[in-house]
């Protein structure tokens, strides 16, 4: 009678496990720790150039720099043609921007009023010098806030990351902050990092994490929120959860087939919507 040949495959598929476990484990810590190393380096993503370049570009863009007392650039501004104006509008923009490429939103804003248009320059962003992080960018915007004109109202727009500084504005100065719009914004950046690596526990890794939701609990003001369908940035469920958890007056503008930060619809409606939302709450 044959005897059945020996069963080699088990014990095989376990000598493999043994070797691939330990070695998958072993790039998962490396991956892991490579991730919380540089994360800084995922979250921001300054575009850089030279004082001349920097010149050159606000002169196209018709954006004049905008000094602190010591003299030293913190961003751009263009003042309304008409004096005195209706109000300031500050505007904080998201990673890979810099102040000169939010001209067109100076444009948008001074078609549908009399508005002062400040841009804040990140640290370590267009030709300032410095390092981005939540720490620096929040100490800019106190900054720049600080030396906003003080005789008329002041209004914040924060795009994508910059949401999260103009969150915190809010949050920190309620009383100085008459109304808000954000674009692609999202309840906490935490959430975002996560969905983009779920297999990462980002909660307990993130330094920079950009709270919004929790900032707002402390303002009261008019909040107007842009959320684009096919953002694949933030996508809208995050700016949804922000826009739901505000108890302040708020407009909500989606657009379906938008991608991040875009507005789809003519600039003179959309901002004439937007500041008539603001002027409609006081």
């Amino acid at each position: 009678m044959n005897q059945p040949a020996p069963r080699h495959k088990p014990i095989v598929l376990k000598r493999l496990l043994r070797l691939l476990l330990p070695a998958c484990a072993a790039f998962y810590l490396i991956a892991g720790i490579v991730v919380s190393i540089k994360q800084r380096w995922f979250i921001y993503v300054p575009p850089t150039f030279s004082i001349q370049q920097g010149n050159e570009m606000a002169r196209v863009a018709n954006l004049d720099r905008w000094r602190n007392a010591a003299g030293q650039a913190i961003g751009l501004k263009r003042l309304s043609p008409r004096q005195p104006a209706d109000g300031t509008v500050l505007i904080v923009y998201g990673n890979g921007s810099c102040a000169v490429n939010c001209a067109h939103y100076a444009d948008g804003i001074q078609t549908a009023g009399a508005y002062d248009v400040f841009i804040l320059e990140y640290p370590g962003y267009g030709d300032r010098p410095g390092s981005p992080s939540q720490s620096s960018l929040f100490q800019a915007a106190e900054e720049g806030l600080a030396v906003l004109p003080t005789n008329q109202p002041v209004y914040v727009m924060g795009e994508s990351l910059g949401s999260g500084v103009a969150s915190y504005l809010a949050g920190r100065h309620p009383d100085k902050i008459a109304g808000m719009v954000l674009l692609s914004p999202f309840n906490r950046l935490t959430d975002v990092a996560q969905y983009h690596m779920p297999v990462f526990p980002v909660h307990l890794i993130l330094i920079d994490r950009y709270p919004s939701e929790d900032y707002l609990h402390d303002y009261h003001g008019p909040v107007g929120v842009v959320l684009d369908g096919h953002d694949s940035v933030v996508p809208e469920k995050f700016g949804l959860r922000l826009y739901d958890s505000y108890a302040g007056p708020k407009k909500l503008w989606e657009f379906a087939l938008g991608e991040h930060t875009a507005i789809v619809e003519s600039p003179e409606k959309f901002w004439g919507e937007a500041v008539g939302f603001w002027r409609d709450q006081h």
